[in-house]
């Protein structure tokens, strides 16, 4: 195979080794950062295909910048919401996804941000690093239970389930939203699924596991969070804007929730004025996938569904399968 690709950041070298192997020039970002607008434009042009990340903006002028020689853009996220879609599939272009990988990781991480918030454990690792410590005392960084309590999954899909999974541990009762109603979720764990103001209301715990959509950008506001318990706990490790997170600093400076965990921020990399002041937020920077085996497991299906774009094939993880669908069509008439 010949042809040189462009990857926008640089991943676990499997990922790399395979476009290598396969005969391809890789050309990768040199910076351990995102790229500037000017040097992504710069790095696509007169590619063969590229290989982006979420953080990446794919839109109209970077297709025009890849030019004709593109055969597509292979995200490595499971998350497509920064690639316009509809102008890939306008011109041809296969998008791809890694979904189903990064799975247990992201939904450990939602656990991981759910315990740390409801014991209040970075707040009082702080505490201890000061040398303050004078001793055990019955008052001192008091938590919320996990056993026995209500907890409330905002999209039942492949996180959303393996989160409710985690939960049997404690015993907790699983209430769920989601835009369908999820007969085996129900079964598997006696889930109720009830609508997001009823979920708002009665969880002790809300775990965020939606796409970022029109109809979920600022799924959870003012008037959801004043819906919430006083001794709630919010966690979010599906998309920032999925919170506002101005209403969220609100609500956890006046107590009106008792903490959150975020590892998702509405304006990435910064976070909402105020936010990070806060000892009841535990915030960690967009570490859902970060595990050594997963980020490869990413690196390698990201680079095997752009080799299958460059091949002129269907990707195991296409997100717009209409464009290679349309282009048979034309070969056979």
């Amino acid at each position: 195979m010949q042809g040189t690709v462009f990857v926008t950041r640089r991943i676990p070298q499997p990922g790399l080794d395979l476009l290598a192997y396969a005969g391809l020039t890789v050309e990768v970002n040199p910076h351990d950062r995102v790229l500037s607008r000017e040097e992504l434009l710069a790095g696509v042009r007169g590619k063969d295909g590229v290989l982006c990340l979420l953080t990446d903006k794919i839109d109209d002028a970077v297709m025009d910048a890849a030019g004709p020689r593109c055969k597509g853009f292979a995200n490595y996220a499971v998350g497509y919401d920064n690639v316009d879609l509809t102008a890939a599939t306008r011109r041809g272009l296969p998008v791809s996804n890694t979904p189903g990988v990064l799975t247990d990781a992201a939904a450990d991480q939602a656990w991981a941000l759910l315990m740390a918030a409801a014991r209040r454990t970075v707040e009082s690792d702080a505490f201890m690093r000061t040398g303050k410590w004078q001793g055990w005392g019955p008052m001192q960084f008091l938590g919320v239970d996990l056993v026995g309590a209500t907890l409330g999954i905002v999209g039942a899909g492949r996180i959303g389930t393996v989160v409710a999974r985690r939960a049997a541990g404690w015993q907790m009762n699983i209430i769920y939203t989601d835009p369908r109603g999820k007969p085996e979720f129900e079964e598997e764990f006696g889930a109720r699924r009830v609508e997001l103001d009823q979920l708002l209301r009665e969880a002790d715990f809300v775990s965020l596991h939606v796409a970022l959509t029109p109809q979920t950008h600022h799924l959870i506001g003012k008037r959801e969070l004043e819906l919430m318990k006083p001794t709630a706990v919010l966690v979010n490790t599906s998309r920032g804007p999925v919170v506002n997170e101005a209403a969220l600093v609100d609500a956890l400076r006046e107590r009106r929730i008792f903490a959150a965990g975020l590892d998702v921020y509405e304006h990435e990399p910064a976070a909402a004025p105020g936010l990070l002041d806060l000892p009841n937020v535990v915030a960690c920077p967009h570490l859902g996938s970060a595990t050594i085996r997963t980020r490869t497991a990413m690196a390698t299906m990201a680079a095997t569904n752009l080799l299958a774009m460059l091949r002129g094939e269907m990707p195991l993880n296409c997100v717009n399968p209409e464009v290679l669908e349309g282009q048979k069509k034309k070969e056979m008439m």
